[in-house]
C-alpha cells in the first residue's frame, strides 16, 4: 500500500533534524526504470513556492528519475536564495544517486523537489543534504511506508494507497491536513505505476484524476503555495494499459487519497460529502457545493450536530448557478428537511452524532451533478492554526 508496490521503484524515509520534534522529515522516491515518464499538477495560487517553480521547469522536460521531499519547512517566499537552495538539493541529489548507482545516471534536470511546512524561512541546507544522503542509503522497495511518513506536518496519519490494474499497478502517498481547497488543497502527493505510459497519457490522465478528486476537497478554503501532484511511470511491468484503464485506475487512487485527506482534517470531528444533483451543468454543481462548503455557519452547525438548513439555503442563493429559489431541496443524512425553498421533514429526525455527514442539494436545474468534500470548523481547528508559527 504505498509508492513502492509498483515495480520499478524504491523508497524511504528518515530524520534530518528539520522538525523540532525529531520526527522523520526527508523523503526520496526513486525510479529505476526502464522508464521516466511524468506528469504533475500544481497550486493555482499565484504565490508559489521555490520548489513548485523549480518542479515546474522539470516536469517541462518530461523525465523524473528521482523525487526528494522535505516537511519541516515550505521553502515558500524565500526569493531567489530558497530557489537556488532548491536548485542545490536537485544537484545534490543527482550526484549523490549517481554515486552509489552507476547505472543510474542523471542530473538535477531529472529530480523533482517538493518541500512543506511553514512559509517564510530558509530551509536550513547543512541540515538537509545530508539527510538526502542518508535516504540515498536508506532506499528500498519496503521504503513506502517511511516516506509516507517523513512527509506529515500537522496530519495525524500518513496516507498511502494502491490501485490495481491487469498485471500492472498505480501506488501513492499524500500529506496534507489544512489548508486544504482548490487547487489542490494544501497537500503533496506522489503517485507512481509500473504500467507503460508516455508524458502526454500521464498528463491526460493525471488531470483528469485530479479534477474529480483533489480539486473537489475543499476543508478550509484555503490554498496552500507549495501543492504538487506528481505521477511518475516505471514501465517496469511492460504492459501498457489503454488510457481508459490507466485513467480508471489513478482516479480510483487520487479518490482514496482525497478522502484520506479530509478524514484527517485539522481538528475535524465530521467528515462531509455535498452532493448536488439537478444542476444545469458540472460547473454549477462544483459552484454550489464549494460554496456550501466554503460556509463557517454551515460548518459551526454540523459541529453542533444541528442540521440547520436555511443556512444551507442561504449559501446556495449566493451562487451564480441556474435554479429557481423556490425549487431547491435539502436533505441532511437522507431527511429531506426542505423542499421547494421551504420547510419540510422535521430537522429533528436528523441523526448527526456520527462522523459520517451528507448534504443532498437538488436544484432542479438540469441533469449535472457533482461532489464536494468537506469537514466541519471545530474549536480543535482554531487552537491548531492559532499559534502555528509561534
Amino acid at each position: 500500500m504505498s509508492v513502492t508496490t509498483p515495480r520499478g521503484f524504491r523508497a524511504a524515509g528518515v530524520a534530518a533534524g528539520l522538525k523540532a520534534s525529531g520526527g522523520s522529515d526527508v523523503a526520496l522516491v526513486v525510479n529505476d526504470g526502464p522508464d521516466a515518464g511524468v506528469a504533475a499538477v500544481f497550486t493555482s495560487n499565484r504565490i508559489k513556492a521555490a520548489p513548485v517553480l523549480w518542479t515546474q521547469r522539470v516536469v517541462r522536460g518530461g523525465v523524473v528519475r528521482a523525487v526528494v521531499l522535505n516537511s519541516g519547512g515550505a521553502n515558500a517566499c524565500t526569493g531567489p536564495a530558497g530557489f537556488q537552495d532548491t536548485h542545490a538539493t536537485a544537484e545534490h541529489t543527482a550526484a549523490a544517486l549517481t554515486s552509489v548507482s552507476p547505472r543510474l545516471i542523471l542530473g538535477a534536470g531529472e529530480v523533482a523537489v517538493c518541500s512543506t511546512g511553514l512559509i517564510g524561512e530558509r530551509l536550513p541546507m547543512p541540515k538537509l543534504l545530508p539527510g538526502v544522503r542518508s535516504a540515498i542509503r536508506g532506499l528500498s522497495r519496503d521504503g513506502g511506508t517511511a516516506a509516507a511518513e517523513a512527509i506529515m506536518t500537522t496530519d495525524t496519519r500518513s496516507k498511502t494507497t494502491v490501485a490495481r490494474g491487469s498485471g500492472w499497478t498505480v501506488g501513492g502517498m499524500a500529506k496534507g491536513a489544512g489548508m486544504l481547497a482548490p487547487g489542490m488543497a494544501t497537500m503533496l502527493c506522489v503517485l507512481t505505476t509500473d504500467a507503460v505510459a508516455g508524458p502526454a497519457t500521464l498528463d491526460e490522465v493525471l488531470r483528469a484524476a485530479t479534477r474529480v478528486s483533489f480539486d473537489r476537497v475543499d476543508s478550509d478554503g484555503c490554498m496552500s503555495t507549495n501543492d504538487t501532484v506528481l505521477l511518475l511511470a516505471s514501465g517496469a511491468s511492460g504492459i501498457e494499459p489503454t488510457p481508459a484503464e490507466l485513467a480508471a485506475a489513478v482516479t480510483a487512487a487520487c479518490h482514496d487519497l482525497a478522502q484520506q485527506l479530509v478524514a484527517d482534517a485539522e481538528g475535524a470531528t465530521k467528515q462531509i460529502a455535498i452532493d448536488v444533483v439537478g444542476a444545469a451543468d458540472e460547473d454549477d454543481a462544483v459552484e454550489v457545493g464549494r460554496t456550501v462548503a466554503r460556509n463557517n455557519l454551515v460548518k459551526t452547525a454540523l459541529f453542533g450536530n444541528d442540521p440547520n438548513w436555511g443556512r444551507i439555503l442561504a449559501a446556495v442563493g449566493t451562487t451564480a448557478a441556474a435554479f429557481e429559489p423556490d425549487g431547491v431541496d435539502v436533505a441532511v443524512n437522507r431527511v429531506w428537511v426542505c423542499r421547494g425553498g421551504g420547510a419540510a421533514e422535521d430537522r429533528s429526525k436528523v441523526d448527526l452524532t456520527g462522523r459520517d455527514v451528507t448534504i443532498r442539494i437538488d436544484l432542479h436545474a438540469g441533469t449535472s451533478a457533482a461532489t464536494i468534500w468537506t469537514n466541519d470548523l471545530s474549536h480543535a481547528y482554531v487552537h491548531e492554526n492559532s499559534a502555528y508559527s509561534t
